[in-house]
């Protein structure tokens, strides 16, 4: 037997490939799903089953276009209704592959047809579970996703929870490994651990939400406190996933558009398109496309895009590293962004040489902002609100990232002000759409709180920090 976990760092996202006896599953796979064919097609495996956990919210499920290339059908849990054909699972039925067996829980709470998996090995012996959102390592779903206006809350989905791992998960083995659909990043979870992979008796000790001892009214009010808003793409994604996509061969066909200068400024005229620099941080500060958004490639790409882009019909174009130009329209297509029209032929530097118009970022270091921190300069702080309670600079105004669209008010347009975040991806990436919306009076600073904390500048520090 053997059970692979392939795990995407930029989404927080498992996927898992099952193999026994010449017969393969898939749970959860990612839209690009050539490398679980490829893992079937190197052991001479067919693949038999692809199983999902639940319509996801924060990704694009690879289920349809892994079922048309290898004809494997879909098994969702009881209450799905997706419009195209699947097995819909009872719970408790299973399902053989080689010579273990894939039985499906329903655990109802995250969503109402989230299910989880129960691998048996070929003793029939309980071997691991696929709990997809409903138990993280450390916290399980948030139950606010699925709740419909006065038809269910996201209180009744908290209590439905409850129910689903009491019931369903917890009377399991410890030694069952867990193996979940997300680890810490995500935007599914609060308290998320960073490893990916542990034992069910583990988890009853170190994780919040399987106490022994807790009431179905303790574990609500846990459960749903301090839940931020999610993504405004997260729709769109149960969307795509419940209803059908492109093929993303189709995808990366249409983004794979070389254009010249000439050409790239005019469809950004005509389409309207967002241009999107994923260049590094560095290479955005000394020199961009006005009106260009950085979100780099090399952090947090996916989520960010889908948190501040937020519009996933919106054309887009793209300027990258040479040779990383199918990637990001790959990554891009991960969160539903599937309409990247082309991408500027030579990078950033061809547009240079065009003698094209170019605008760049202020940046000073955290030794520059210290010297002058008590002249009552205005300074904004884009990390996470639990970042900012553990340290922060007196008098900082906070302005999570994520809500930077929504809070551009608070920017003047007159006055310089700094900005930072904790090490420079997130203030790069703010100050990026600032510009974009005529703001360009902004100063990065260089390292973030990383490098403020290095200087002898006076923190607000909570002797209880929050970490995040």
């Amino acid at each position: 037997m053997i059970v692979e976990q392939i795990y995407t760092g930029c989404l927080s996202q498992g996927a898992y490939y099952i193999e026994s006896n010449g017969e393969a599953a898939v749970i959860d796979p990612l839209r690009e799903v050539a490398p679980y064919m490829d893992r079937a097609k190197k052991n001479n495996a067919k693949i038999k089953y692809i199983f999902e956990t639940h319509f996801h919210a924060d990704f694009v499920s690879g289920h349809l276009t892994l079922s048309n290339k290898t004809k494997a059908p879909i098994v969702f849990g009881p209450l799905a209704d997706p419009d195209f054909d699947v097995i819909i699972a009872e719970d408790g039925q299973s399902f053989s592959i080689g010579d273990v067996t894939i039985t499906a829980l329903h655990t109802p709470g995250h969503t109402m047809e989230s299910t989880t998996y129960l691998l048996r090995d070929a003793n029939g012996k309980d071997h691991a579970i696929f709990s997809g959102d409903t138990l993280f390592l450390g916290d399980v779903g948030r139950p606010d996703l699925a709740q419909k206006k006065n038809e269910i809350t996201q209180e009744q989905l908290a209590g439905t929870l409850f129910d689903s791992l009491r019931n369903k998960i917890m009377p399991l083995p410890d030694d069952v490994t867990v193996y979940p659909a997300h680890g810490a990043g995500s935007a599914c979870g609060k308290k998320m651990m960073k490893e990916t992979v542990d034992t069910l008796g583990n988890q009853k000790k170190v994780n919040y939400a399987l106490r022994e001892d807790m009431t179905k009214e303790e574990f609500v009010n846990e459960v749903i406190d301090g839940l931020m808003p999610p993504p405004q793409y997260f729709p769109e994604n149960v969307k795509m996933n419940k209803s059908g996509y492109q093929d993303i061969d189709v995808v990366l066909s249409n983004g794979n558009n070389p254009l010249s200068a000439d050409a790239f400024e005019a469809a950004a005229n005509k389409f309207g398109a967002v241009v999107l620099d994923v260049r590094s941080a560095d290479d955005f500060s000394s020199g961009h496309i006005p009106n260009s958004i950085f979100i780099g490639i090399d952090g947090g790409f996916a989520p960010w895009v889908g948190t501040l882009i937020g519009d996933t019909q919106h054309p887009i174009l793209i300027v990258a590293p040479k040779g990383r130009e199918e990637e990001t329209i790959t990554r891009l297509s991960r969160v539903g962004f599937d309409n990247a029209i082309g991408f500027l032929d030579g990078g950033f530097d061809h547009w240079k040489n065009a003698s094209k118009d170019i605008e760049k970022i202020e940046n000073c270091t955290a030794e520059q902002l210290q010297n002058i921190i008590h002249d009552q300069v205005t300074v904004f702080d884009v990390r996470k609100e639990s970042e900012f309670q553990a340290t922060h600079i007196p008098n900082a105004k906070l302005v999570p990232l994520d809500r930077l669209n929504n809070d551009l008010s608070q920017f003047s347009k007159d006055k310089p002000f700094y900005l930072h975040c904790a090490g420079g991806y997130r203030s790069m990436i703010a100050l990026s759409i600032l510009k974009s919306r005529g703001i360009h009076n902004g100063i990065n600073v260089i390292g973030g709180m990383k490098s403020i904390r290095a200087t002898s500048t006076e923190l607000s520090e909570s002797p209880c920090s929050i970490s995040s």
